[in-house]
């Protein structure tokens, strides 16, 4: 029997192309495995353009739930966004796609995990970093970077090798972006994209979104509730994480939210431009941020703050399964176990507006903050230093009892 390798497969241009030039190369028995992130219709078709390509099998591995719950959360709560823009869709989905890929070819007796990650991007440290994290003894194969044996430099190369092995395509090298889409977002790069002076083709690019432009000319009010950290429900309705971003990608994308182009750092030492539609993302870490201001004090938030770059930066990296990120997690979540509460919002032409914020949690305390109702340094405390500069254990002390006296009498 041959030897098999599994494919972590999309069903884009680098990935079909693969089929054939591993058979022909190795000549390996190919296993594709397309893990499902949220991809939505880009599942269309997919084993049967896998099969046609030459695979043995294909698996398709929904892990939606998992990545909501495991990966994005924790970024959520972190407040993790790299380079002040980045919300890291890409980067948060390669951890769980390496474990899912590494849990296959375990399955398969695989011994070999092939990637078509470009040899000048991010993609190849995460993927490789998580292999080799979960599975050290089992080979990689980066196609880009083996200049000898994989000869195409280019998409339209790749276009022409499918058509020589009789593989149709449903796209072309004109239209087509280098794109990564799970649940939590898109990515564009390429084409007018690799020029900074050249603006965004927004008309044939966007896919999640409409322009602030082209939003409508009225406000779209919004209301989630959080109970430590994780967002709970939706204008009034319980609904899971997965589902939650589901319906605010909707709402965001109608209303131009979380278009972004940026000319990021990329880990391999070289600057990179694209373009990141995160409607339903930004919104819901918007929302987080906005209960936690209520909540948070101002030595832990800025603490967190700083942890939060920084977890941003592990992630980016392709770092997830280190210590460190254990690490920063774990204090992140310590942080999270009073961000339980209610914020409303009103989406409006690329803007997101704060419409109220509660929370049984809240360190604000109208009376000391109003200025009518007298100056703080009137109190007459004999340990007034402390009464004035740890204001916020003693309304989170005050806080506190007030709950759980309402809960025992509920």
């Amino acid at each position: 029997m041959k030897e098999k390798v599994v494919l972590a497969y999309s069903g884009g241009l680098d990935t079909t192309a693969l089929i054939p030039w591993l058979k022909e190369t190795f000549d390996y028995d190919v296993v594709c495995c397309c893990v499902n992130c949220g991809q939505g219709n880009e599942l269309d078709g997919l084993e049967e353009r896998a099969k046609m390509s030459g695979a043995s099998k294909l698996y398709i591995e929904d892990i939606v739930d998992e990545f909501c719950d495991d990966f994005i959360m924790p970024c959520v709560e972190a407040g993790a966004v790299y380079e002040h823009s980045y919300l890291l869709g890409t980067s948060m989905a390669r951890p769980v796609i390496a474990k899912k890929l590494v849990e296959i070819a375990r399955k398969e007796g695989a011994v070999a995990i092939c990637h078509g990650a470009t040899g000048k991007g991010n993609d190849q440290i995460r993927f490789e970093l998580g292999i080799k994290a979960l599975a050290p003894d089992i080979k990689i194969i980066a196609p880009w970077r083996m200049t000898d044996l994989w000869t195409m430099q280019s998409r339209e190369d790749e276009i022409e090798f499918c058509k020589a092995h009789g593989i149709t395509l449903p796209f072309d090298a004109s239209h087509s972006y280098s794109r990564d889409r799970n649940l939590w977002h898109i990515s564009h790069e390429g084409l007018e994209l690799e020029d900074p002076s050249q603006a965004p083709n927004y008309d044939d690019m966007l896919v999640l979104s409409v322009t602030p432009e082209k939003a409508p000319d009225k406000e779209t009010e919004i209301t989630m509730t959080f109970e430590q950290g994780v967002p709970k429900t939706l204008n009034g309705k319980a609904m899971k994480v997965s589902e939650i971003i589901t319906e605010l990608n909707k709402l965001g994308g109608e209303n131009g939210i979380g278009i972004v182009d940026i000319v990021e750092n990329r880990v391999v030492g070289m600057k990179s431009r694209g373009v990141y539609e995160t409607p339903g993302g930004t919104i819901l870490m918007a929302a987080h941020d906005q209960l936690e201001e209520l909540i948070l004090d101002r030595e832990t938030m800025e603490a967190k703050k700083k942890l939060g770059s920084q977890f941003a930066q592990v992630v980016y990296e392709g770092k997830w399964y280190t210590p460190l990120r254990e690490a920063i997690q774990a204090f992140v979540e310590s942080t999270q176990k009073y961000v339980t509460g209610e914020v409303k919002l009103k989406l409006y032409k690329g803007n997101i507006i704060k419409n109220g914020t509660t929370s049984p949690y809240s360190l604000y305390n109208e009376s000391l903050a109003s200025f009518t109702t007298g100056d703080m340094y009137d109190h007459h405390d004999a340990d007034g230093f402390i009464t004035l500069f740890g204001l916020p254990l003693k309304v989170r002390a005050m806080k506190l009892a007030e709950v759980k006296n309402n809960q025992n009498q509920n």
